[in-house]
């Protein structure tokens, strides 16, 4: 028997549905973050950085961003997708941003921007983490 486990947030129990429990605060914070793609985006860098001057560096490493981007939120919509349910659109929102607060903490391509410094990225990390399992996405409702 297969099991599968569902990356999306459960705000809504129906008494049918009794084997899923509603998300808490934690469980909300672990299902925003994009681990899988923050893990590749570290894997990433490094090839990217150990390269030299073989490579543009700094153009690569904004480019893979910005895919990196992209790719959170699709990962995050299919990750997260439900028969009869609403696109898990406030989840797929906030893992977006989770993923661009991770890249900006973990420093690069942000570290060649003049403002930036480490702690601002380690702030950010910080209070972002806090505050995201404190939203509670409205689109468990079904269709």
């Amino acid at each position: 028997m297969e099991v599968s486990v569902s990356r999306r947030i459960v705000t809504v129990q129906y008494q049918s549905h009794s084997d899923k429990s509603i998300d808490g605060y934690f469980d909300r914070v672990i299902k925003y973050i994009p681990g899988d793609i923050v893990g590749a985006w570290v894997a990433v860098t490094g090839l990217i950085e150990s390269a030299g001057d073989d490579v543009p560096v700094n153009t690569v490493l904004w480019t893979a961003f910005i895919i990196g981007v992209v790719l959170t939120a699709v990962w995050t919509l299919k990750q997260t997708r439900e028969r009869k349910k609403r696109p898990a659109m406030t989840q797929t929102i906030v893992s977006t941003v989770a993923f661009i607060v991770w890249v900006f903490a973990l420093g690069s391509p942000f570290s060649t921007l003049e403002f930036y410094r480490p702690l601002y990225g380690s702030l950010a990390l910080i209070f972002y983490s806090l505050v995201v399992g404190l939203i509670i996405p409205s689109e468990d409702s079904i269709r």
